[in-house]
């Protein structure tokens, strides 16, 4: 059968046509463009080495907004506009210090705080660690066992999983609760083993949540690597009543005004109706987020490049959004969804890039079955590509508070082995970053939202 013929899809009680010859040679040249002429591997490079860590009320956040904005607006889009959000401000202050005292033998550990943690007092903690795997095991001891000692939470990421962000959501509850638990027991502080499948010296960072407890009991949280992990765990086998010292000096200070960053091109023919596309800005303080998530900034800006640089004008509007203050807070999400409601916007179509800017391998989607078995028709279309994974899933953080009706949101999976050897650590850095499966991510979210705007959604 030739390829010049016309396709027929039978989706949701109706015919959806679309000339395969069309497409294909559009997507040929989205992938020319990025593999060619793409501007995202640069724009993260000043990102990353030139501006550098950009956690939410920060100069170099503040500095990121500014960068984003004059490059999005050297792109000769219809729109660049910053978007007002408060955002806290937590800073880590000076190096944490650890270690474990063994008769007079100091055994030193790779320890960073948590996001949002409290300090400890100035001279730091000492006292007996306690191990344990869940939360359920910490509330199984009681208040008796756990008053006046340290938690240590060594619960490690599940290997046999495939899917690593699997593993990464079976003990991130331990990170994002195990401080706020342990603190109404009584307990003095907790250690938390870094979500990371493979063993080094790096410890992850990433947010714990208080939530409405009071403050007496919210505790100092650190994060210790994984090597750091297994050398406490058989430390304390052997010596069962050695102290462990922490101190660290973090600090949480009142909010500070920030901004989304925004780009967007008038659709030629539904101007009313919005597809976004985007990333967060912010990143945590220890690297520079490159992969998490100056990847996906980058790569949702250079698809507005592509359009350009291909002369393709989308009949919807499509904007990008950088968001600010995904990792300790999602305000700039909920405030673009905030802003969205008070115009009475209609998106229907969100995508969101915020796994790390490895080679992409296709769509996670959250849509009606009829929008699914939709963008599931064009996989004959990204075979090419070497994208194959379209599946039902969740599509991202900042796009998750967008409601509006029939609105499809989809997020950029790329391969996700060495994800989490980099995710919230110091090694987070730039030249972890491959050029070539930078772009290759931006040519598929490209790809993806031609042929959403081409050929609509399914009602």
């Amino acid at each position: 059968m030739k390829k010049s013929i016309v396709l027929a899809a039978l989706l949701f009680g109706g015919i959806t046509v679309f000339a395969q010859t069309k497409d294909e040679q559009t997507l040929k040249d989205i992938y020319k463009s990025s593999l060619t002429n793409a501007k995202c591997y640069p724009w993260l490079g000043h990102l990353s080495n030139t501006i550098g860590s950009r956690l939410s009320g920060s100069t170099g956040a503040e500095k990121a907004v500014l960068y984003a904005k004059a490059q999005l607006e050297t792109l000769g889009l219809d729109k660049v506009y910053l978007q007002e959000v408060m955002v806290p401000k937590w800073v880590r202050g000076e190096k944490e210090i650890a270690y474990l005292q063994v008769g007079k033998q100091k055994i030193t550990f790779p320890i960073c705080a948590l996001g949002g943690s409290v300090a400890t007092p100035k001279a730091g903690l000492n006292a007996n660690v306690i191990e344990v795997k869940s939360l359920e095991e910490l509330a199984a001891l009681g208040e008796a066992k756990v008053k006046g000692k340290i938690i240590f939470f060594n619960r490690p990421m599940n290997p046999e999983f495939v899917e690593t962000f699997k593993a990464y959501s079976g003990c991130v509850d331990q990170r994002s609760s195990g401080a706020r638990e342990a603190g109404k027991l009584g307990a003095l502080a907790v250690i938390v083993r870094s979500m990371n499948l493979r063993l080094d010296d790096f410890p992850h960072t990433g947010a714990t949540n208080y939530g409405d407890i009071v403050k007496e009991q919210r505790i100092p949280a650190t994060a210790i690597s994984t090597n750091g992990a297994e050398l406490l765990s058989k430390s304390l086998k052997a010596n069962q009543n050695a102290t462990f010292y922490l101190k660290q000096s973090c600090e949480t200070f009142a909010d500070v005004l920030s901004y989304n960053v925004v780009g967007e091109i008038t659709g030629s023919e539904h101007p009313e109706r919005i597809m976004v596309v985007g990333g967060h800005l912010d990143s945590w303080d220890l690297g520079d987020g490159s992969h998490d998530d100056g990847a996906g900034c980058v790569q949702s800006m250079e698809v507005l490049n592509i359009f350009k640089n291909i002369g393709y004008k989308p009949k919807n509007t499509l904007r990008v959004v950088l968001f600010m203050n995904e990792e300790n807070g999602v305000r700039g999400g909920k405030e673009y969804e905030t802003q969205s409601n008070k115009k009475n916007e209609n998106h229907i179509f969100a995508l969101e890039s915020d796994s790390g800017g490895f080679s992409p391998r296709g769509f996670s989607i959250e849509a009606d079955e009829a929008n699914f078995n939709k963008i599931s028709s064009w996989a004959t279309l990204f075979e090419p590509y070497l994208i194959h994974k379209l599946v039902k899933g969740h599509s991202g953080v900042d796009i998750g508070p967008l409601q509006s009706n029939h609105i499809v949101k989809v997020g950029l999976q790329p391969d996700s082995q060495r994800y989490f050897d980099y995710h919230h650590a110091a090694n987070d850095t730039f030249d972890a970053v491959n050029k070539r499966e930078l772009e290759l991510g931006a040519a598929a979210m490209a790809s993806l939202v031609y042929l959403m705007d081409q050929n609509g959604i399914a009602k």
